[in-house]
């Protein structure tokens, strides 16, 4: 990376800080502003989100009336030294601008009282001229260093907003702050429960350029086996692709090997991926937008599974296909995580892995027996955030019905330590999850990422395929 100067010829640089930078001579200070090209305004077209994102902000303001809010975008986060993680806008601010990949660090969005609801304002530091110290000696924010920067005449077109620069907010006592506000945080959150048609629009996207990253790393795995990192190598061909036809990938993927597998949020990604394992891969794209797609197949290294693999590998697929089917709309949300853990409970018993029944595995209040080899939840909400909405009330969310528009995950798993002597050492060291996303419609759910191969039979033939 390169490295700044300072702003002035007489700026003192400050005890403690970097010694790299060095004084700009008086010529270079002299010469900085002259000489560039006029750079005309040309006003974007309305986004096709914005009117989605004008009704969200409508919901908001009925719901608190007379009440001063303000949605922070966030700030950069240090990673070290001077160079900082990629910005990530928060979820809530994205929502209610239609502002996502491409918005500032630091933004505010503020719902000021108004008669007959609130006066909405984007404040954000917009670019600053040629003719400033900041274009050139701002490594975190000047144009010189990461390129144009919006201004504010653009970003009020594209969004259909009120825009004003940073400068000019004023806090004030009793700001309604969301994250610091429960219910503020409550509200934007359960605001995200129903899904527009933008959104869904987007998350098919997500889901597509998922797929498409599945499929690459299936026709990767003769170099994924060969190297001794491949669960990294498994890492970086979602992430060429997440990149190039998306934004980002929605959280860390898990590319998990053989007992690795077993561990539910395997990140590290440091592993072998060998013929005769399984591999569990969950990963999401982002795309522009932010909305994210969550993901998971299990494959057979080798291209096909072993007696025993498929077994536990339908039983998995069993338990997916009982959520899917018990989903509809004026359903609980909890009754598909009901269904998913019948299947498992019958299925561990029937294999002599418990020490009760299926029923009495089954029992409210004694049983959970089989939730040794699934701990986690069959389903969460998806969207913006991986784990959407996650601040709603339980009654809204755990406890509350399914509706159309709600867009969730069926992902139960059957995980089997390697070192659990509970198990026939067969069954040891094996993991597996499908994860499908899935859409609530009125006619009754729709597997978004249905077209991605599910059966053992379909996956042992999406290797064949792509592989050949």
């Amino acid at each position: 990376m390169s490295e700044t100067g300072e702003s002035t010829e007489t700026e003192k640089q400050p005890a403690g800080t970097t010694n790299r930078k060095q004084p700009f001579p008086q010529g270079f200070l002299h010469t900085i502003s002259e000489g560039w090209a006029d750079r005309p305004e040309q006003l974007p077209p309305l986004r096709a989100q914005a009117s989605y994102a004008a009704a969200r902000r409508a919901a908001v303001s009925r719901a608190f009336p007379g009440k001063r809010l303000v949605i922070p975008a966030g700030s950069l986060k240090q990673r070290s030294n001077d160079t900082d993680y990629p910005f990530r806008v928060h979820s809530a601010f994205a929502h209610l601008t239609g502002w996502a990949a491409d918005s500032e660090p630091d933004s505010l969005l503020v719902f000021d009282p108004a008669e007959g609801g609130h006066d909405v304002t984007l404040y954000f530091r917009e670019r600053a001229d040629r003719t400033t110290a900041e274009f050139y000696s701002n490594a975190t924010i000047g144009e010189f260093w990461i390129g144009p920067r919006p201004a504010l005449p653009g970003v009020s077109g594209e969004l259909g907003l009120a825009t004003a620069h940073v400068d000019e907010f004023r806090a004030a006592d009793g700001d309604l702050v969301v994250d610091q506000d429960e219910e503020l945080t409550c509200f934007v959150s359960e605001l995200r429960l129903r899904k527009d048609d933008y959104e869904v629009e987007q998350l098919r996207l997500a889901v597509q350029v998922t797929a498409s990253g599945f499929d690459d790393i299936v026709r990767e795995l003769p170099r994924i086996v060969e190297h001794p990192r491949g669960e990294r190598v498994v890492e970086g061909v979602f992430h060429q692709r997440a990149r190039s036809d998306g934004n980002w990938e929605g959280y860390d993927t898990i590319a998990a090997s053989g007992p690795h597998a077993c561990y539910l949020h395997w990140t590290r990604n440091d592993g072998a991926v060998l013929p005769g394992d399984l591999i569990l891969i969950d990963a999401g794209a982002e795309v522009d937008s932010l909305y994210t797609a969550d993901i998971t197949r299990t494959l057979p290294v080798s291209g096909t599974f072993t007696p025993i693999q498929r077994r536990i590998y339908e039983t998995v697929r069993e338990a997916a296909d009982a959520a899917f089917a018990a989903a509809r709309p004026g359903v609980k949300f909890r009754t598909l995580h009901e269904a998913a853990m019948e299947v498992l409970a019958a299925r561990t018993a029937e294999w002599g892995l418990l020490p009760v029944s299926a029923e009495e595995a089954l029992d409210a209040d004694k049983g959970g027996h089989h939730r040794r080899y699934m701990v986690h939840g069959t389903s969460h909400h998806l969207g913006l955030d991986v784990h959407d909405c996650a601040q709603a009330r339980r009654e809204m969310y755990y406890d509350g019905v399914l509706e159309p528009g709600m867009a969730f995950t069926i992902e139960p798993g059957l995980y089997f330590q390697i070192d659990d002597v509970t198990v026939p050492e067969e069954y040891r060291g094996i993991g597996v999850r499908i994860e499908d996303d899935i859409l609530m419609t009125e006619d009754g759910p729709v597997n978004l990422s249905a077209d991605i191969p599910r059966s053992a039979d379909d996956v042992e033939a999406w290797i064949a395929r792509l592989r050949a």
